[in-house]
Order: structure tokens, then C-alpha cells, then sequence
């Protein structure tokens, strides 16, 4: 072989190597994504570095490569972190990203409570005016806000109760307060997958997400424990935001047996810059171990129902995005 082209090849060999060295994947939990002036920004549990407790954020422009915000050359950049004006010292858990009113709000679980936090920019730090849970007469976790086409906000969150229970509730988002007289369970455990045998425990329902599309109002959720590897997500519809809600027989439309990953749920749909409809999500770190949890992403695909009068959700198995971050 020529010397100079042994020379050049070994250096080709040497950028490629490094390229992928640089790359690896996400271990965001209960993820979330926001969009903003052409960005996908992605939140979630854990992943925040060593010694840091509160949430980090990446940003991407096409889903595929992640990296770190360019914010004052952080290597982490921190949306929120304990200690810094906001509630909770353990257990951050299931961000959520909301801005209204020139205003961003960050809803998120730490010591088994649900707490609202703001910034006046994405990026944050986020704090609270006061340091206090949203509601602490009793233990929640797991919330999501949703604005309805009236201007009403409502919280949809878990509760306890010898297992995790969906409920929601009218919002006050300026005093950050649900209020209490309007607070509805949604649903129980009713359907075989939502409890399989594969791993014992209570009841357990989490992570909603809830969108309006024709006057329909479609609650999606994960079912099962975490650990178990048949952990999945279904959803259910209803007339109202208080429902009642009626779950579609095509559920699960997230699970092991679809996406090809054990664990697959708890995460948020969101609308992606080339107008499709996704689904972010977690999944088990590999067949024989829960944590940590990966990253995964897939497209959605709504299929209107005109004699039921609804829309229908299923997923693309085979475009399951698996992203990476990019370190620099």
C-alpha cells in the first residue's frame, strides 16, 4: 500500500473514530420536548451530571443529534437545581415545559410533590416566588398542565392510594394553585395490560399527556411499573377534561412488544417542526437491567374514525429514533 495513502486513511480512521467517540446516547427519563425558534429542546429525569439534582436540558435541531445548549460554555446547563429558590431536596422527577404569557413554566415532582417553577427565559434558572409545592395536603407526582380552548388551565397529576391514580383538576397557573372543589379521579385500573404478571405490584397509572383535537379530549398514560418490562402507554377519550373517559381497545399503542424495547412509556406527544406528530419516551436500559433509562422518540400516526367520531393512534414501529448526544 502507498505510504501516503496508508498515512491518509489511518488519519480518516483516527476523525471517524473520534466523531463516534464523541457521540453517545441519552439517558433522560420521563422525558419531555419543547419547541422554540426552529430548536427542539429535551428535559427530563435524571441525567444531570454528578453531584447536580434538578434538570438539564440538550437542544436539537432534527431529533437524531442532541448536544448541550452554548450558554456561558456549560458543559450541563441546568434548567433548575436544588437549593436555588425552588421546592425539593430528593426525588426530581418529570419536568414539564409550559409558556404563556411571555412567561415559562416548569412543573415538575420532588419529595413526592408536584411543584410549579417560572423563568422569563427557556433556559431558565427556574424558580419559585415562593418555595412550595403546588398542593401539599397529600402526595402527587406526575404532572401535566393543559389549556383549554376557554382559557381554563388544568392539572393532570397522580395521586396515591395504595397505587398511582390519575387525577385532575381546574388550575389556577398565576397563583399556582389547583383548586381544590373541582379535583376528579379519572380512571382505575380496568384493562389486562394495563396490569400484566410480569412484575408484581399495586395499581400504578402515570405520565399523562392530554391534547384536544375536534372537540375531543385524548388522555395518554403509562400503565404498569416502571421496572416492569411491560411498562406501555395507552389513552382514552372524553368530551369534557373531566371525562368521563372511555379507553380505545387499540391500546397499548407504546409497548415491548411494538417498539421492540422493554419498559417503553411515560413521556409527552409534541408536533415537530415538519408538522408530524411524535411521541418522546424512555425505555429499559437493556433486557436484564431497568436503569439507567433511554431515550427514545417516535412518530404517531392519528387516523380519523368518522363513525365513532374520533381519532385513532398508533405508532411507526420502524422509524423508533434513538437519539444521541453530541459532546464537544
Amino acid at each position: 500500500m502507498n505510504r501516503k495513502y496508508r498515512f491518509t486513511l489511518v488519519a480518516m480512521t483516527m476523525v471517524i473514530t473520534q466523531i463516534f467517540a464523541q457521540q453517545q446516547e441519552i439517558f433522560l427519563a420521563d422525558p419531555t420536548i419543547h419547541i422554540e425558534n426552529g430548536k427542539y429542546y429535551l428535559t427530563g429525569t435524571g441525567g444531570t451530571g454528578a453531584g447536580a439534582v434538578g434538570f438539564s436540558v440538550l437542544e436539537s435541531v432534527d431529533l437524531k443529534y442532541w448536544s448541550t445548549p452554548a450558554v456561558s460554555g456549560d458543559t450541563i446547563h441546568q434548567l433548575l437545581t436544588r437549593g436555588d429558590q425552588t421546592f425539593g431536596d430528593h426525588g426530581f422527577w418529570a419536568p414539564q415545559l409550559l409558556k404563556e404569557g411571555g412567561i415559562y413554566y416548569l412543573t415538575y415532582t420532588a419529595n413526592e410533590q408536584t411543584v410549579l417553577a417560572e423563568s422569563s427565559t427557556l433556559l431558565g434558572p427556574y424558580r419559585q416566588r415562593a418555595v412550595a409545592p403546588i398542593d401539599g395536603t397529600e402526595k402527587n407526582i406526575d404532572s401535566y398542565i393543559f389549556k383549554d380552548d376557554d382559557g381554563k388551565y388544568y392539572l393532570y397529576h397522580v395521586r396515591f392510594n395504595n397505587g398511582n391514580y390519575l387525577w385532575v383538576a381546574e388550575f389556577d397557573l398565576e397563583k399556582g394553585r389547583i383548586k381544590q372543589e373541582t379535583l376528579r379521579l379519572c380512571f382505575a385500573q380496568t384493562e389486562p395490560w394495563e396490569a400484566t404478571p410480569a412484575y408484581k405490584s399495586a395499581s400504578i397509572m402515570e405520565g399523562p399527556t392530554v391534547i384536544k383535537l375536534k372537540e375531543k379530549y385524548y388522555l395518554f398514560y403509562s400503565a404498569n411499573h416502571f421496572e416492569n418490562i411491560d411498562y406501555a402507554v395507552g389513552y382514552a377519550v372524553a368530551d369534557s377534561p373531566y371525562g368521563p373517559w372511555k379507553k380505545q381497545k387499540d391500546s397499548p399503542i407504546i409497548h415491548r412488544s411494538i417498539v421492540g424495547e422493554n419498559g417503553s412509556g411515560h413521556g409527552d406527544l409534541f408536533t415537530g417542526l415538519d408538522g408530524q406528530l411524535y411521541y418522546v419516551y424512555h425505555v429499559h436500559f437493556s433486557n436484564d437491567r431497568v436503569s439507567p433509562r433511554r431515550t427514545r422518540i417516535v412518530p404517531v400516526v392519528r387516523q380519523w374514525d368518522e363513525e365513532a367520531g374520533q381519532y385513532h393512534f398508533s405508532v411507526k414501529r420502524d422509524a423508533v429514533i434513538k437519539p444521541l448526544q453530541i459532546k464537544h
